[in-house]
């Protein structure tokens, strides 16, 4: 099922919002894979709307709200941003720091189109590559990745709460 979703550049003032798909979304993909408390301390670490602001404020990012087509509720986003991974960076990398939907817009292709406009804001920032990184064991993940043209790049560990766990890096050429 297709919907009429709307994508548009988030602003720092949609920053609550964005963090609350972030923290939303992230419970939702990893409960029942990650410890609970591990979940929440990320999320409120790494999720907050002082986070997204300042993404949506730096000119070397670009941070993009889904929003539903009716009534306009947030549903999903993107964050493509300089990256922060631990492989050697080529001249042109940029990272797709984060790319979620929340489960009412799975499998009606928000995500691909999430991700068409990620590598469209990727090579308008200048970008030549994207890298991603994503849990090694969250295997729908990685298959949409693969779809999407990534291939593997290279390995590290993550940390979640008090965990630390192994991801993969993708990458893919602009």
């Amino acid at each position: 099922m297709t919907q009429d979703w709307r994508l548009r550049r988030a602003t720092a003032a949609d920053a609550p919002a964005v963090a609350m798909v972030a923290a939303a979304s992230f419970l939702e993909t990893f409960a029942g894979i990650l410890p609970g408390d591990d979940i929440v301390a990320h999320c409120a670490r790494n999720s907050s709307p002082e986070k997204f602001a300042a993404w949506a404020d730096d000119r070397g990012s670009v941070v993009t709200v889904a929003e539903h087509p009716v009534g306009h509720a947030p549903v999903g986003y993107s964050v493509i941003t300089q990256p922060d991974l631990p492989i050697d960076p080529l001249p042109g990398d940029v990272e797709l720091r984060r790319i979620y939907t929340l489960s009412v817009a799975r499998r009606t292709g928000l995500g691909h189109r999430l991700m068409t406009l990620a590598l469209a804001d990727a090579a308008a920032l200048g970008g030549k590559r994207v890298l991603l990184g994503v849990l090694g064991t969250n295997m729908q993940a990685r298959a949409f990745y693969e779809r999407e043209g990534f291939a593997l790049a290279g390995t590290r560990r993550f940390n979640v709460g008090a965990g630390w766990y192994d991801d993969v890096i993708y990458a893919r050429a602009l």
